[in-house]
């Protein structure tokens, strides 16, 4: 008889057969995950694949995509990639140029030439220029798509690399300019200069020719903090340097100084974040603060003259006021007006308010289309540089984005919009609520064909955590590869997220983690109780901490579906704080060394609560060997676990990508040309032509 190895269990969490697949790139774990590639590739790698990759990629490359720019003072700089350039140029034009239906474009730096020349397999990370002039920049380089970077200096006249000049090895680094000659650098290189999340634990003032290991330290946070940021404050009368620092990924200290170090800390409650420009401080509350008299609600904007503040003055004005489904998303200033991103009921909405003697005048800014998804942004990398405009998207899963540019007083103007990638001809998009665990309703998007089949082929999507919204986006991908051939997407707006706002965010994390996981599952049943679909037909993706969401829908809700893709996944909750996560997800999943977190965690970490002969669906775990955020590990084990307990378990890990989805287009489209042939296929969509039941 054999004996089938249940191990992790979450009465023995630590007694673990897969640790040794934690060695990143050890011999026995690359010939591991070598051998897991091939059986994948040869179990979905067909001809259909093959035709879906070379779509997509097609897709991707097309030369008529939208190039988003900033302004970096008279020029717009964009980062470009397409079928002759995989890994990207990074190129500059004129406003002007940009507005024609062919801007000509000056190469800064071709990337693919670059690492041709270096024998690097180098990713574009971006270029922080220099203020004012623009004629330097740090040029941020990715091997294979790792959130580490090689930090180096770029002469934007002469177009070449500055051969003295500031550059630092692969490092998760990020600096800021304070001037022509010095540099704020927050980095982990060097003895105690990491918190144990790996991040920068100080800022050092790096001077031009000099070591930047050696360069002094002129603010430090604590070893166990989630790290510290700098940033440079032009706005200010006077020198003005702005120190972060982060204890967990809800709190922030803020301090004011100058280049001998922090000098103030900015009095407001912890968990809350401001936001200064010139003389004023708007201030963003997550829970009750009462000051001076009066008391502001969780997740209300207040504002104040900043030199008044800083004089001990604590007459707020309320900027903001949530109401019930209506919450702030995000905030920046741009010129003399601060902008507002709201979501009402999950319409996009946006506000502009402009300070003045004390008085906040307020303006709606009209004109972008009502869509399912809009956004708008600061046209000018550098605060101090705006004038006021900015940059809008619009779109929705059927309409591909439009750009527009939103100058301060006038309507917005179209300036570039995205080819159609699929045939939308005959979908619609209709909004919809579940009833989840307890209660509470939970909104979903569908898009695909009007009427209800009862057997519609349904890929459903969600994320669900850190206070990040979902809203209903334009997916190419997806839209050619699931909807053009008659298929239904759906996007669930789970607890976790920040839809409705704090308390939304609040009520997925931690204890409620398994909420979020239940509003998903929720839906999944909202779908076959409408009578779109049945479970068999249901395939259900989400990566990140959205792939932590997948593997609990394999745990806790197998008869729910009918395949399930789990991408860059965190799934060993037990684990998670020695596997990269670390303390970043302390405040969002809680502590799994705390005897009373782990109580409510070992019910999540699906890696643990795996079993033999539960009904579970097929499922395909895929990583990037370069994911340096989400280590690999946690798909590796998962995947070793489901099949030596014999499931339907395929594991794909490509070297590169980092913790995204590929690090050109030709890997982007081969993944995800390879999750929806597995997704097709394990519904038995490949098979049928999704007629009724």
């Amino acid at each position: 008889m054999n004996i089938v190895d249940v191990r992790p269990t979450v009465e023995a969490p630590d007694d673990d057969p897969y640790l040794w697949l934690e060695e990143r790139e050890s011999p026995q774990v690359l010939a591991w995950v070598e051998a897991q590639n091939a059986a994948t590739m040869n179990r979905f790698a067909d001809s259909r694949f093959a035709a879906d990759r070379d779509a997509l990629k097609l897709i991707f490359d097309r030369p008529d995509n939208i190039p988003f720019p900033n302004r970096r003072g008279k020029k717009l700089f964009n980062p470009w990639q397409d079928a002759e350039h995989p890994r990207g140029l990074w190129r500059t034009t004129s406003l002007e140029s940009f507005r024609s239906e062919a801007p000509e474009w000056d190469i800064l730096i071709d990337v693919d030439a670059l690492a041709a020349r270096e024998g690097e397999d180098w990713v574009w990370r971006g270029g922080l220029s220099l203020p004012g002039t623009h004629d330097r920049a740090i040029v941020h380089l990715s091997r294979g798509g790792k959130d580490a970077v090689v930090l180096r200096e770029f002469d934007l006249v002469t177009r070449e690399f500055v051969a003295d000049g500031f550059n630092l090895p692969e490092a998760r680094s990020q600096v800021a300019w304070f001037d022509r000659d010095t540099l704020l650098l927050m980095s982990p290189l060097g003895p105690n200069m990491a918190t144990s999340t790996g991040l920068a634990r100080t800022v050092r003032l790096w001077r031009r020719g000099t070591d930047p290991l050696a360069a002094p330290v002129i603010f430090a946070t604590k070893e166990d903090y989630l790290g510290t940021w700098a940033q440079v404050d032009r706005d200010a009368p006077e020198e003005r340097i702005w120190f972060v620092e982060k204890p967990g990924l809800i709190d922030t200290d803020y301090w004011i100084g100058n280049r001998s170090g922090a000098k103030t800390k900015i009095d407001v409650p912890p968990d809350a974040n401001i936001w200064v420009h010139g003389d004023w401080l708007a201030v963003k509350l997550r829970t009750t603060w009462t000051i001076a008299g009066q008391t502001f609600g969780p997740d209300s904007l207040i504002g104040i003259h900043f030199a008044a503040f800083l004089a001990g003055g604590r007459q707020f004005a309320k900027l903001f006021e949530p109401k019930e489904r209506r919450a702030l998303q995000t905030l920046f200033w741009a010129g003399d007006r601060l902008v507002l991103s709201i979501l009402d009921n999950l319409k996009p909405s946006f506000e502009a308010l402009t300070p003045n003697d004390g008085v906040w005048a307020r303006e709606t800014l009209t004109g972008l289309p009502e869509l399912g998804s809009a956004n708008v942004w600061p046209f000018d990398t550098e605060e101090d540089e705006s004038n006021g405009d900015l940059l809008g998207i619009a779109h929705d899963p059927l309409t591909p984005p439009s750009l527009f540019l939103i100058e301060p007083k006038a309507p917005p103007v179209l300036l570039k919009q995205a080819p159609r990638a699929f045939d939308p001809a005959g979908l619609t998009i209709t909004r919809h609520e579940a009833i989840s665990s307890d209660g509470v309703r939970i909104p979903y998007v569908q898009a695909g064909p009007p009427g209800e089949t009862g057997n519609a082929p349904v890929h459903l999507y969600g994320y669900g955590g850190f206070g990040l919204s979902m809203p209903p986006f334009y997916n190419a991908s997806l839209g050619k590869l699931w909807l053009e051939r008659g298929g239904t997407c759906v996007i669930a707006h789970l607890r976790g997220g920040a839809e409705f706002g704090k308390d939304w965010h609040d009520a997925g994390r931690r204890e409620g983690k398994r909420l979020s996981h239940d509003d998903f599952a929720a839906v999944a049943a909202d779908l076959v109780a409408r009578g779109v679909t049945r479970p068999q037909r249901i395939a259900a993706e989400g990566g990140s901490n959205g792939g932590l969401l997948i593997a609990n829908m394999l745990t806790r809700y197998p008869e729910r579906f009918g395949a399930l893709l789990c991408a860059v996944p965190v799934i060993d909750v037990r684990r998670s704080k020695n596997l990269l996560v670390s303390n970043v997800g302390i405040d969002e999943y809680g502590d799994p060394d705390k005897p009373e977190d782990w109580k409510f965690l070992s019910e999540i970490s699906a890696y643990h609560v795996a079993a033999p002969g539960k009904p579970y669906p097929p499922i395909l775990l895929t990583t990037s060997r370069a994911d340096d955020r989400v280590h690999p590990a946690h798909a590796r084990k998962m995947a070793a676990k489901l099949q030596a307990m014999g499931y339907e378990a395929y594991f794909y890990e490509p070297a590169t990508g980092g913790h995204g989805a590929g690090k050109d287009n030709s890997e982007r489209a081969a993944l995800q040309a390879l999750g929806c042939t597995f997704l097709r296929r394990a519904i038995g969509w490949d098979t049928d032509d999704s007629g009724p039941s």
